[in-house]
């Protein structure tokens, strides 16, 4: 197999240089050697003044939203009648991120080598999960290979879409929380000193409040070197064992499904998730048992992924669907309605797509309501606290004027 920097004898360069109006600009080219890059940049008016093989895991990351878009692209032009080996040249040199030029040369070639698509997409598991290349095998044995991916392609739209809204839904509240502390902290390293020093002319005592403060500042400016990076470290400690840990991974998807307020739209967009992964590969005419296991992975919780695999176990031996959900005990009964309705119609690809469709429209909703709720949530809470500091701190002035 070709390397990834170097497949089809290219090599991917990165260039800088002036334009015609002196104006520095930068961009990526793939070819056999710097000369020829050199020439191609040159014709497009360009005076280069640096080329840099670029090595063979640079031009960035692959994230998934490269792999949905690549994945419509891919379906569009198929559908187009373009060859899927063009298809995927095509899209290689438009990619705008060297990482996903790179990957796709790589599968061009082994495809070109003869392999099957989805024998190649498995060489590269951290970018094709096991739904995808089931679903692009599915494709392939079936002769639909452009149906599939146009369909894969709206499943992986619609789950970054999901995973969006959450992000979305917890960002601003953790921005706030973070710049408050910044701002408290700030307050208590370098104002509150300055009414403490103004204090201790009074000779009188101070009120309680303020004593607080004054003791929280003192402890904040004799340790803040030690405060802030441990903050820090515990952060990415934690977040470290988050993503490596499994049986940490386990809890915070417990704990997940029962936050307050944030709990509810987890287990609205995880709903969302399964159902839409039932529906896409039942649809693609994978076996249903077959299908489970995928579901259960792209569901993204633990409690759900243990329950499909029970409702699986129910299943291959002879119990419905609708019957394996109930006895799971986590599906709300909108949803099992709807199964059993599509389990009984023969259309259990399109009930689960209602059901999927409502719940993405549900996770919609409760983020914009979610979003409206922290505005005043979060402006009460940072007055409260910063207007209790200030408070605080004018007490004692407002002690000795009384006192005048």
């Amino acid at each position: 197999m070709a390397s990834p920097n170097k497949a089809d004898g290219q090599t991917m360069f990165s260039w800088e240089g002036k334009d015609k109006h002196g104006k520095i600009v930068r961009g990526e080219l793939r070819a056999a050697s710097e000369t020829i890059v050199r020439t191609t940049v040159r014709r497009q008016g360009i005076m280069v003044s640096k080329v840099k093989k670029l090595s063979s895991r640079g031009g960035g990351k692959v994230t998934d939203k490269d792999i949905a878009l690549f994945t419509r692209q891919l379906a569009t032009m198929m559908k187009a009648g373009v060859p899927l080996l063009s298809a995927f040249d095509i899209v290689a040199k438009g990619a705008a991120n060297g990482a996903v030029s790179k990957l796709l040369i790589d599968v061009k070639t082994d495809v070109e080598t003869g392999s099957s698509l989805n024998q190649a997409f498995r060489k590269y598991p951290l970018y094709f999960d096991q739904l995808y290349c089931n679903l692009v095998e599915a494709g392939e044995q079936a002769g639909i290979l452009d149906s599939l991916l146009d369909r894969l392609a709206t499943y992986k739209e619609k789950t970054q879409a999901i995973i969006s809204k959450i992000k979305k839904a917890l960002f601003y509240p953790i921005s706030v929380l973070v710049v408050a502390f910044l701002v408290v902290a700030l307050i208590m390293i370098f104002v509150v000193p300055t009414f403490k020093s103004v204090f201790a002319g009074f000779g009188a005592e101070l009120p309680g409040p303020t004593l607080v403060v004054v003791a929280i500042s003192d402890y904040f400016v004799a340790n803040w070197y030690i405060i802030f990076p441990a903050i820090g470290g515990a952060i990415y400690a934690f977040l470290y064992t988050w993503k490596r840990s499994v049986p940490v991974q386990i809890f915070m998807d417990k704990v997940s499904l029962r936050l307050p307020i944030f709990g509810a739209v987890i287990r609205k967009a995880t709903m969302a998730r399964w159902t839409r992964t039932l529906s896409t590969m039942f649809a693609a005419g994978v076996p249903l048992v077959e299908a489970l296991d995928s579901v259960g992975g792209a569901s993204g919780n633990y409690v759900y992924r243990e329950a499909t695999k029970q409702i699986k176990a129910e299943v291959s031996v002879g119990s419905s669907l609708t019957v394996a959900m109930q006895n799971a005990n986590i599906f709300p009964n909108m949803v099992i309605q709807m199964i059993a309705i599509g389990e009984e119609s023969g259309q259990l690809d399109q009930m689960s797509g209602k059901v999927a469709d409502f719940y993405e429209a549900e996770v919609d909703d409760a983020v914009d309501a979610l979003s409206s709720l922290m505005e005043p949530m979060i402006m009460v809470v940072l007055g409260g606290l910063i207007g209790g500091i200030i408070v605080a701190m004018y007490l004692p002035i407002f002690k000795l004027g009384a006192v005048v």
